[in-house]
């Protein structure tokens, strides 16, 4: 069965590249919420955006181990092009990427 829960699961947590016209809806909720939150401080001219930052803006407790997963959620959007880091622990959206239904 191509519904298989375990599918849906897997191809989820996959980060596709990212390449122009390719839509924001590609990518799971989570990766989409870093996205948003990078856009937005874009958007306010305020710089990258660290990831005990993102931990108390999306309102969970900023412990380490929420950091971390948060931190590896940012690089592997950097990895795939999604997302920049011009200074370490700092993300930024990667240029070309353009926020989901807004011009670039």
């Amino acid at each position: 069965d191509p519904r298989d829960p375990r599918d849906a699961a897997k191809a989820k947590s996959q980060v596709p590249a990212w390449r122009q016209g390719l839509a924001w809806s590609a990518l799971s909720v989570d990766y989409q919420r870093i996205l948003t939150a990078l856009a937005d401080r874009d958007r306010l001219r305020q710089g990258p955006l660290t990831c005990q930052e993102m931990a108390a803006l999306f309102g969970m407790d900023v412990v380490p181990a929420r950091v971390e997963a948060l931190r590896s959620k940012a690089k592997r959007l950097v990895a795939r092009g999604w997302a920049a880091e011009p200074a370490p622990g700092g993300f930024t959206l990667a240029r070309g990427v353009a926020e989901p239904g807004g011009g670039s």
